[in-house]
C-alpha cells in the first residue's frame, strides 16, 4: 500500500512541476487580447468611416441636385 502511495505522489508531484502547456495558454491568451482589442478599435472606427460616408453622399447628392 505504501508504494502505491508514493508511486501516486511522485507522479502528481511530476504533473506539478511540469509546465509544457503553460506557453499554449499564454499565447492563447494573447492572442484573445488582440481579437478583442482589434474589436473594440474597429467599432470606435467605424463611426469615424459612416460619418465620412455621410458626408460625401450628401457632397455629391449637393453637387448633382
Amino acid at each position: 500500500m505504501q508504494r502505491r502511495l508514493r508511486i501516486f505522489y511522485s507522479i502528481c508531484q511530476t504533473l506539478m512541476l511540469r509546465d509544457d502547456g503553460q506557453d499554449l495558454i499564454e499565447y492563447a491568451l494573447l492572442v484573445g487580447l488582440i481579437a478583442f482589442s482589434a474589436t473594440a478599435g474597429m467599432q470606435a472606427a467605424a463611426g469615424g468611416v459612416n460619418t465620412v460616408f455621410t458626408t460625401v453622399a450628401a457632397t455629391l447628392s449637393s453637387a448633382t441636385g
